[in-house]
């Protein structure tokens, strides 16, 4: 008689699709329950794990980096299994997933980046942010790309964290960046960089910038750099200042505090600058046959239906001499084959993590998502925690109610298997750390946290 599912020998079989942060604390939390016993695959179309920790997280910013302590005991465990350079639609399809196990989890984020919707956002020098960030961090898809250090003045639109981000490794000295683990070819095309001039641009106030204290502090303080802000748009309108009086997180009244700080330095006397301007939108990116400016609108802020306060163009412009721009105004999801797809929000259609249909609004069976292509880009790293914890709790509810087809094998060799057949060179968790210990090898001779290898031909080839 065949042993009950949910058991230590036949255990509920989960295949997690993206193995980022949102990937791996679902993982966590499905592999420590005791009754029913889970097991997870968990899927990446990369040989490496770890998502945006590896591929987005900046390469000054190691620390953040060590949460992948917590994800490597979770791919310790027993019940887990991990699937490198395996597609999603490309290598298994849904039909194939649903096949061998009971629930499908998609954690697979947010890889685009919102459009501006301006004229002119497609010339030659005008990017999204995320690919000169996958480009710097070594990630597969962008290391083919380049980008024109050539420019004197660049534009970055947005004030959040890739924002920032961006600005810093355009403007932090070349051999602070050299201790890193920045893609080598990034670090040569940086040598070469005639940056001078960084304009950080926001739509609303300095009250309402998304960075953090220690962020901005961070372009204070950049060695060689001069923070530059216009005193004039540090001035809070009444609503911004009556808001700052009630919050308890005192992060944006110091994040005012700060720049205000930078008034009494004026321009300063160093080589860079980074100008950080505030109420300003941009409305056309100049230029015939690539970037040659950015012409910008001010902005009042005004009371929104919801209570907060939006951005309203004043009808006054000005034009930034740039020859790059950098748009970072939000991440976006992308589709899925045969998935529902919110077009607008970037997201797939989902009622606490239930994947619905897109039409009905009817949940479709044993389909879930997690972190950012569930909810959209917002929030850090532990955000993506108690979301996905939310999303195991409505798997564990529905598993009384899974009823897999007449055809559903859960035999765990038959996955490895179905890719044997289509050919396709899949990559162990145990291979990962082969990888992830060259890499570190590589780097320890120059005082590097690692080298990264950047191509996925590069890394097959260790293995």
């Amino acid at each position: 008689m065949a042993e009950a599912f949910g058991t230590e020998g036949n255990p509920w079989r989960v295949a997690v699709v993206g193995s980022g942060p949102a990937g791996f604390y679902a993982a966590e939390e499905l592999l420590k329950q005791d009754d029913p016993k889970v097991a997870v695959d968990m899927f990446d179309r990369l040989p490496t794990p770890y998502g945006l920790v590896r591929g987005g997280v900046a390469p000054d910013h190691q620390k953040i980096k060590t949460v992948i302590k917590l994800y490597e005991r979770t791919a310790g465990r027993p019940r887990f299994r991990f699937f490198g350079n395996v597609a999603f639609g490309r290598d298994l399809s849904l039909a194939e997933m649903l096949t061998h196990y009971h629930q499908v989890l998609f954690c697979t984020g947010a890889e685009t980046d919102r459009r501006m919707g301006i004229p002119g956002e497609d010339l030659a020098g005008s990017h999204p942010a995320t690919t000169f960030v996958g480009w710097y961090n070594g990630h597969p898809d962008y290391r083919h790309l380049s980008f024109d250090l050539s420019a004197e003045r660049v534009a970055v639109i947005g004030v959040g964290n890739v924002a920032m981000d961006v600005t810093r490794i355009l403007a932090r000295p070349l051999a602070e960046l050299a201790a890193t683990d920045i893609a080598d070819y990034a670090l040569e095309a940086l040598k070469e960089s005639q940056v001078r001039e960084i304009y950080l641009l926001g739509r609303r106030g300095p009250a309402q910038a998304a960075f953090t204290n220690p962020e901005i502090r961070e372009l204070a303080n950049i060695e060689g750099v001069d923070l530059v802000v216009r005193p004039d748009e540090l001035e809070l309108d009444p609503a911004s200042a009556e808001w700052l009086a009630t919050q308890k997180d005192p992060t944006n009244q110091r994040n005012v505090d700060i720049l205000r700080g930078q008034i009494e330095k004026g321009e300063g006397n160093q080589p860079r600058k980074i100008r950080v301007r505030f109420l300003a939108s941009p409305v056309e990116v100049l230029g015939s046959d690539r970037v040659e400016g950015l012409r910008i609108e001010r902005n009042e802020l005004v009371k929104n239906e919801w209570g907060g306060l939006s951005a309203k163009g004043t009808g006054q412009t000005e034009e930034l001499e740039v020859q790059l721009v950098f748009r970072s105004i939000g991440y976006m999801g992308t589709a899925l084959p045969d998935l529902p797809f919110d077009e607008r929000k970037g997201t797939i259609p989902n009622r606490e993590g239930r994947v619905v249909d897109a039409a009905t609004e009817q949940p479709l069976p044993r389909l879930y998502v997690a972190g950012w292509i569930k909810r959209g880009p917002t929030g850090v790293i532990g955000t993506n925690k108690q979301d996905a914890i939310n999303t195991v709790k409505c798997m564990l509810e529905d598993l009384p109610a899974v009823a897999p087809g007449a055809d559903f094998d859960p035999d765990p060799g038959r996955v490895e298997a179905v890719l044997a057949g289509k050919n396709v060179r899949f990559v162990s968790f145990a291979d990962w750390k082969r990888l992830d210990q060259l890499e570190v090898e590589r780097g320890r001779p120059q005082g590097r946290p690692r080298q990264k290898f950047t191509s996925v031909e590069e890394m097959l080839a260790q293995l």
